[in-house]
């Protein structure tokens, strides 16, 4: 029996909400070895706690300010009171102090990073699923700590799976579009690729809009959908992505979790960065030729990503080429891996 996962990490419309869906891979990865999992949230329990409800996980909520001193020591004490196996945490609101108060109360850690954003590492375990990932990035640790780092352990949510075997049309000219700009975007960049497709003067296009669960502009979105030249539907709060992504052509995505679902689905991406701290990552998918990329969020030219986006619709050749550079790149494995690193530590 695997035991308890607690996970302490939130969601909401400016920090999106990967952090709790890819929290959400593992924690499936470890119900599928007999354990149980809980969430702690100070923000995304209306948005997204039903979602992590439907999947068997119990979620609280957290009334101190997140990242704070008094938000750690209520995670360890409501983790102690569980008899937790461990304790995951996810945010870049979380830094050193937090990880030292975890430790202090005896309890094991786990510490999802992307950047290297904390001075001090206590963590018993650091994980940083993205291509930039270095060891370089985490000077000061405890000796005990052990790095899981780079896309062997990307975390992919379960239903992803079943599409491991699964082969990709990659037609001549791109028509079917997939638009997704994360959790949240409240910039509303969405707008803004859509106006781009409609500079693309590409003759059918069907294009679904998902809106994520923390967007702010549905209703604004839904009537520039309705008085579009193509067709576009709004998907909001979306159980199926997997399934969408098979449907489509191509992508025009921002960089962050989406970035590793669509690779796994050798779904030709063009991607914009919404956040400086996805700027990194972007470059190196870009360079690797993963991806193409369309700009730097609120700030990209529209006529500039029209043309990009046209290009990928248009080039066979290059949607080939990103397809098959994002295969070798996620293997699906990854919170596999690291529930089963957990379970034998």
């Amino acid at each position: 029996m695997a035991g308890e996962l607690f996970i302490r990490a939130d969601a909401g419309t400016l920090m999106g909400t990967g952090h709790v869906m890819r929290c959400l891979a593992l924690a499936q990865a470890w119900q599928d070895k007999g354990g149980r999992a809980l969430f702690l949230m100070a923000d995304g329990v209306d948005s997204l706690g039903e979602r992590l409800r439907t999947e068997e996980m119990e979620v609280q909520k957290v009334s101190q300010k997140s990242g704070s001193r008094e938000d750690a020591v209520k995670a360890a004490a409501t983790a102690r009171k569980l008899n937790t196996s461990w304790i995951v945490v996810d945010g870049y609101q979380f830094n050193t102090n937090y990880q030292r108060i975890i430790k202090e109360s005896g309890l094991r850690l786990l510490f999802i990073d992307d950047n290297g954003h904390c001075d001090h590492y206590y963590a018993d375990i650091v994980l940083n699923q993205n291509l930039h990932a270095d060891e370089s990035m985490y000077p000061n640790k405890e000796p005990y700590t052990k790095l899981l780092l780079g896309t062997k352990y990307v975390l992919l949510r379960r239903e992803f799976l079943k599409y491991r075997n699964w082969k990709r049309e990659i037609p001549d000219v791109a028509r079917k579009v997939l638009v997704t700009m994360g959790g949240s975007d409240p910039d509303n960049v969405t707008l803004k690729v859509i106006k781009a497709l409609q500079q693309t003067d590409i003759d059918n296009l069907q294009v679904i809009v998902v809106v994520g669960a923390s967007n702010p502009h549905y209703e604004k979105l839904q009537k520039v959908a309705s008085e579009c030249q193509f067709k576009i539907e709004l998907r909001r709060n979306v159980t199926n992505m997997p399934e969408l992504m098979s449907r489509a052509d191509v992508a025009v995505a921002s960089v962050g979790t989406t970035s590793w679902e669509l690779a796994f689905m050798r779904l030709p991406p063009a991607i914009l960065v919404l956040a400086d701290n996805q700027e990194k990552a972007a470059n190196l998918l870009t360079k690797k030729k993963i991806v193409l990329l369309l700009g730097y969020g609120s700030n990209a030219k529209l006529h500039s990503v029209a043309q990009v986006v046209k290009k990928l619709l248009l080039n066979r050749e290059l949607r080939q080429e990103l397809s098959h550079n994002g295969l070798l790149l996620v293997d699906g494995s990854g919170s596999i891996r690291v529930a089963e690193y957990l379970s034998e530590s």
